[in-house]
C-alpha cells in the first residue's frame, strides 16, 4: 500500500513538472493524465522528460481527457514560441 502511494505521488510530481507543457498543470489536468501515465508510460517513472515524451508518442492511445490536456499544452507552447519570436523581431 505504501509503495502504491509513493508511486502515485511520483506520477503526480512528474506531471506537475513535466516541462513547460505541465508547468502550470491543474489538479484536474494531472487527474486526467495520471491513469494514462500508469497504463502507457509506467516504465518511464520518475523521469519527467521521458514521461512527457512517452505521452506524446502514445497520443493516439491516450484517454480523451488526457489527449485534450496534451493538445492544450502543445497549443500553449506554440503560442509562447510565436510570442517569443515576435519579441525578437
Amino acid at each position: 500500500m505504501r509503495t502504491s502511494l509513493i508511486r502515485t505521488g511520483l506520477v503526480t510530481l512528474a506531471l506537475c513538472g513535466a516541462g513547460p507543457a505541465f508547468a502550470e498543470a491543474t489538479s484536474a489536468q494531472r487527474a486526467a493524465c495520471t491513469p494514462d501515465v500508469w497504463r502507457l508510460c509506467a516504465g518511464e517513472i520518475p523521469n519527467i522528460s521521458r514521461i512527457t515524451a512517452c505521452l506524446r508518442r502514445e497520443k493516439p492511445k491516450l484517454s480523451p481527457a488526457c489527449r485534450q490536456v496534451m493538445n492544450d499544452a502543445d497549443r500553449e507552447a506554440a503560442l509562447r514560441a510565436v510570442a517569443s519570436n515576435d519579441r525578437r523581431s
